[in-house]
């Protein structure tokens, strides 16, 4: 498996990123198209390019909102139990000063970075992208939905 770092740890799902919507865009696209251009059948493309719009819009949305609400749960309940392990306390408190970017970001680091990116998170408030450009250890994440 490749080492990860910021620039690639992005992940996409092939059938869905690179098949179906791609298909449902090419769709949506030969509708708008034949509205204008077969104005015999005007109504029929109209609704045709409605139902593929409202199909696009529901495989974004229910995909990402499911897979990603559960998902962010997931990484605030490691963030929380990763902090008590290493500062044999309750994260209540620091939970409710980061934004979730942020505590997301902090997934990346090893223990010892988490701990300085942690203090400037909290004292400087710096962004979960800043977070990770300053990992210099990058920890891999490679269950990340």
């Amino acid at each position: 498996m490749k080492k990860q770092n910021y620039k690639n740890h992005k992940k996409y799902y092939p059938p869905h990123h690179f098949i179906f919507l791609p298909l449902l865009l090419l769709l949506e696209i030969a509708g708008v198209y034949n509205i204008w251009y077969d104005p015999e059948n005007k109504l029929v493309w109209l609704l045709f390019s409605l139902v593929i719009f409202l199909l696009f819009y529901l495989a974004i949305m229910v995909r990402q909102h499911y897979a990603l609400g559960i998902q962010n749960r997931i990484v605030i309940l490691e963030f929380r139990q990763r902090y008590f392990e290493i500062f044999n306390k309750g994260s209540d408190d620091v939970v409710e000063k980061l934004s979730f970017g942020q505590i997301a970001a902090l997934r990346f680091a090893y223990d010892e970075e988490f701990k300085d990116l942690l203090y400037r998170a909290l004292h400087e408030n710096i962004s979960g992208d800043d977070i990770k450009r300053s990992i210099t250890n990058w920890k891999p994440d490679h269950q990340r939905v």
